[in-house]
């Protein structure tokens, strides 16, 4: 029996849509016209133009683009950021999209840091300017579009932040997830899409093909030093196919998933501080007449409860407190963290970059610049020179 494609409703977005030849087309938020369209979609031929009026047609071209010619973590980060955008402007068109359209848009993330609101800027003004190279539309609303600059990354985990953090891991899964990435400064993208086909148990190491590599032009190895390669072989006994790391259900490991659960980790080391409670209720009393009193579930807003009100509330407080006062916890960080080890150790660049997997010896030069603040280690290197190990 032949299969048709049928409507079907996004919630996130509050459109319908309809997949026809792996592509997704924009129905509309209306039911009754979705279906309209959708007939006429299917007594069309295959291939149907963007319409390049609306806004959101282009950014689903733009997403449909970069699913095709971009790794997946990239398409990710675009997708969580621009699916955000149309949300907030479901209806707006190209040809009346401004720049303060955007700033509006980023100003409504007021918990946001200076990179991530760098972010949410650079998401739409690169699928603004893809849609001009592409001749969908004939000249770029946001080509004056100021993008702020980021905040510089310095985050360097310590031995003994990296043991308090391990210590108020819950999840066995996360654990073996940190301890892996500590041990061998894999990237993000690396372990999350790692499965049993990439391991080499062998030669203790991963290897990924030159297909699947960060910039597709050489295979990448991981090597697997420490208890590294122990998890490594555990995770592939547990799943001979699919992502190796996944959590306690059973789910893999997202970089939105980890990131939420190194930010419910430093409230936990927040709450391990001593806190003025008397303080701290004060600040989600008044939190409480900052938040929305109605959320929306499935398309129709509902009244939050109290409990509901008190809950958001402490737990944004705690939020903002931990961000204040505990440092930033990620798998870069570690990544970060594990070069800095290995250079301050004594092992050589260039062994470091291969390690690391950077086409480029000189990247190290340029990211881990705040070693050249480190007086013990640049002493420590200079006796090495004249052929003693102290100064």
């Amino acid at each position: 029996m032949a299969h048709y494609p049928k409507p079907f409703f996004k919630k996130s977005r509050k459109l319908w849509y309809v997949e026809i030849d792996r592509r997704q087309h924009n129905l509309g938020p209306e039911r009754e016209v979705a279906f309209r369209l959708y007939h006429e979609l299917m007594r069309e031929p295959a291939s149907k133009q963007v319409d390049a009026r609306s806004l959101v047609a282009i950014i689903d071209a733009f997403l449909e683009w970069v699913q095709t010619n971009r790794a997946l973590d990239t398409y990710e980060w675009y997708r969580y950021r621009l699916e955000r955008f149309a949300r907030t402007y479901p209806d707006l068109g190209t040809q009346s999209l401004k720049p303060y359209h955007v700033q509006q848009w980023v100003d409504s993330y007021p918990q946001l840091s200076r990179t991530s609101r760098r972010n949410y800027f650079r998401s739409i003004k690169r699928c603004l300017k893809w849609a001009m190279k592409q001749g969908y539309i004939s000249s770029d609303p946001l080509d004056h579009l100021e993008v702020p600059g980021a905040d510089r990354k310095e985050a360097i985990v310590s031995v003994e932040q990296y043991g308090q953090l391990l210590s108020l891991i819950r999840d066995p899964g996360l654990r073996d997830l940190v301890v892996t990435t500590w041990e061998t400064g894999c990237r993000p993208q690396e372990s999350l899409r790692v499965e049993a086909r990439h391991v080499d148990l062998k030669h203790f190491r991963w290897v990924f093909p030159k297909s699947e590599a960060k910039g597709k032009r050489q295979p990448r190895v991981v090597y697997l030093a420490g208890p590294a390669a122990a998890i490594t072989q555990k995770l592939v006994e547990q799943y001979p196919t699919g992502r190796l790391f996944r959590n306690s259900d059973g789910r893999a490991w997202t970089p939105n998933a980890v990131n939420s659960a190194f930010d419910r980790i430093r409230i936990r080391m927040l709450q391990t501080t001593s806190i003025d409670v008397a303080q701290l209720e004060n600040a989600v009393e008044q939190m409480i007449g900052e938040l929305k009193p109605k959320r929306m579930v499935q398309g129709v807003l509902v009244t939050k409860t109290a409990r509901q009100l008190r809950q958001e509330a402490r737990q944004r407080v705690l939020a903002k407190l931990a961000n204040e006062s505990i440092p930033r916890f990620s798998l870069y960080a570690l990544r970060h963290s594990w070069a800095t080890r290995a250079l301050q150790s004594g092992l050589d660049g260039l062994t470091v970059a291969i390690l690391m997997g950077h086409s480029d010896p000189s990247t190290l030069a340029r990211v881990y610049q705040h070693l050249s603040l480190n007086p013990e280690h640049l002493l420590h290197q200079a006796s090495k020179v004249q052929g003693r190990s102290e100064p």
